[in-house]
């Protein structure tokens, strides 16, 4: 019986941390957005411009200056890894070689200015 309480206890005061972002949820512009590395990344792209929206919990930017990344574009048997840098004030930006498909699947590694690193999966 306690292993019940101890376990409901534990779903009751975890649920709210959990229901502050879904996965591949929206983000401000409009892109997909996932919990990587202590930040939320959304990602935006175009043409062959692959570009990452950095945010904290509140949705608020986050300063990019010292972040470094890359992605993996896969679609289907092609694979492209594509370097990351900052650009403007809090995102990471890279050029694809070939335009982005639809449907590919870009996985973000990231690393933060305070040294934690992560990766997240995204489909456009």
């Amino acid at each position: 019986m306690k292993y019940v309480v101890a376990i409901l206890t534990a779903m009751i005061f975890t649920t709210p941390a959990l229901a502050q972002h879904k996965h591949g949820a929206k983000g401000p512009a409009g892109g997909p957005m996932e919990d990587v590395a202590g930040v939320h990344a959304e990602l935006v792209a175009d043409g062959t411009t692959v570009k990452f929206n950095i945010l904290d919990e509140d949705s608020k930017p986050v300063a990019t200056k010292q972040y470094s990344g890359s992605v993996l574009i896969v679609n289907g048997a092609e694979r492209e890894t594509v370097a990351l840098s900052p650009s403007g004030d809090n995102a990471l930006q890279g050029q694809a070689k070939k335009a982005i498909p639809a449907k590919a699947a870009i996985t973000l590694m990231l690393k933060t200015d305070a040294g934690k690193s992560g990766q997240a999966r995204f489909t456009r």
